[in-house]
Order: C-alpha cells, then sequence, then structure tokens
C-alpha cells in the first residue's frame, strides 16, 4: 500500500465514526423529544437539513469505500430485483436533487404507484427482458451505486424530461437518457477522469468535481462491464451500461 493509499484509508476510518455519531444525536433531538426537550417547527426543518447533508457526505463516503471494495476484487453475491434496486436509487437520487417530495415518494408502496409518480414528474421507466422476470445475480450495493449517480445526473441535467429503460437476457444493460443541453465532443472524452469538472448547461448552477462518474466507470469496469455516453449539443445525453452475472 502506498502512502496515497494509506492516508485515504485513514480518512474514511476518521470520516465514518464522527458521520456516525452528527446522525445519531441529530435524529435523537428530533425523535426524542421526551429526553431531549421539545423542538420547534424551525429547528426541526433545520435539523432535518443538517441531516440531509450528513446523510450526503456518509453516501460519498461509501461511495469510496465501494470503489477501493471493487479495484480489491470484493464482491457480494446478491439475487437482486432490478424493479426494487431502481426503486431504492431513484429514492436516494431524489434525495439529492428534490429532497422536498422524497417522503412522498418513498411513501408509495406500490410499485405502479411509484411508476406513475415518476411519470407524472416527468421520468418514463420501461422494463423488459429476463430481468424484468427473474432476479439478476450480483452486488446489488454497487449496481445501486451505480444507478443512483446516473439518475442524480439525469434529474440534475434535464430540461423536463428522462427515462430509463432496462434490457437484456444475458447481460443487464440499463439506459439512462435525459433532455437536456447535451456536450460536445471534447467534454465526453473526460466525462469519465475523476475531479473533471462538467457544466452542461451554462445557465446550470448545478456543479460538480466529476467524482460520481469516474466511481461508475471503475466500479462497472471490475465488474468486467462498459459504460457509454451518446450526447450532442442541445440533444440530450444516454448513459448505457452493461453488466454481466456473477
Amino acid at each position: 500500500m502506498n502512502r496515497k493509499e494509506s492516508l485515504i484509508d485513514l480518512l474514511i476510518h476518521d470520516l465514518t465514526g464522527p458521520l456516525s455519531i452528527a446522525s445519531t444525536s441529530i435524529n435523537n433531538l428530533i425523535n426524542k423529544q421526551d429526553k431531549y426537550g421539545p423542538v420547534t417547527a424551525r429547528q426541526r426543518t433545520t435539523l432535518n437539513m443538517a441531516l440531509r447533508n450528513i446523510n450526503k457526505a456518509s453516501t460519498f463516503l461509501n461511495e469510496i469505500i465501494e470503489v477501493y471494495r471493487s479495484e480489491e476484487g470484493l464482491f457480494r453475491k446478491d439475487f437482486c430485483s432490478i424493479r426494487d434496486i431502481l426503486r431504492d436509487a431513484f429514492i436516494e437520487a431524489m434525495e439529492l436533487v428534490y429532497p422536498d417530495v422524497t417522503e412522498k415518494l418513498s411513501g408509495e408502496e406500490s410499485y405502479d404507484k411509484f411508476v406513475q409518480f415518476l411519470e407524472d414528474n416527468g421520468v418514463a421507466i420501461d422494463i423488459t427482458g429476463k430481468y424484468s422476470r427473474s432476479s439478476f445475480c450480483h452486488d446489488k450495493i454497487k449496481i445501486q451505486q451505480i444507478l443512483r449517480n446516473l439518475i442524480t445526473n439525469a434529474l440534475k441535467y434535464r430540461r423536463k424530461k428522462m427515462a430509463i429503460t432496462v434490457s437484456g437476457d444475458t447481460e443487464l444493460v440499463i439506459a439512462i437518457e435525459n433532455d437536456g443541453s447535451g456536450m460536445p465532443r471534447e467534454k465526453q472524452d473526460v466525462i469519465f477522469n475523476r475531479f473533471s469538472h462538467l457544466k452542461e448547461n451554462e445557465d446550470n448552477n448545478m456543479k460538480g468535481l466529476g467524482f460520481g462518474l469516474s466511481c461508475v466507470k471503475t466500479i462497472i469496469e471490475t465488474m468486467n462491464g462498459n459504460i457509454t455516453v451518446s450526447s450532442s449539443e442541445g440533444g440530450g445525453t444516454r448513459f448505457t451500461i452493461q453488466i454481466p452475472s456473477l
């Protein structure tokens, strides 16, 4: 292990504890008012905002951990429903982009109502092929991380709509596209570079380090899969992933 890897391992270790303590403390203030005292509506709003940001930091930290697990060839063998993974990934992505509607979305127990809620908000889902009926065998956490990142990007950069199609009878094939402003060829060439900054729309204030897409590419490649991007200026963006079953 080199010095850089040791430093990252230490950083992960030192951040996990404080984030967990902060999350537990805030949850106690919100949910155990008989012990810690009453919380006003304004205080609850502030605490919930702090908790959401702690969860975002924890998600980012977990993504780093999963990248390192992937690079070490560590995979869980799960038989999982693609519909369930897609649902969980969407809820996590909506929490990051549209936190105000997440509670309503997560409360939809019926899958059909869940899909209808998304359609009402400009999101189309189409699942066909073998994995619309059968479980897919691979690391559930990693697949969910991949989808969360790609869904988050699509939600951020769409104008009004996005679509997800799931297919495949051997490999799992998922395409995620948005109707955003798209990107020129030179940006497509660097989009998966770690910490690259990509701003598809000059009028869009959302900025990012590009770390998420780098993580996605690394994980998919260690799963012996593939990811491609297709885009044109003014024509939206489409990411397609292919992952073989374990």
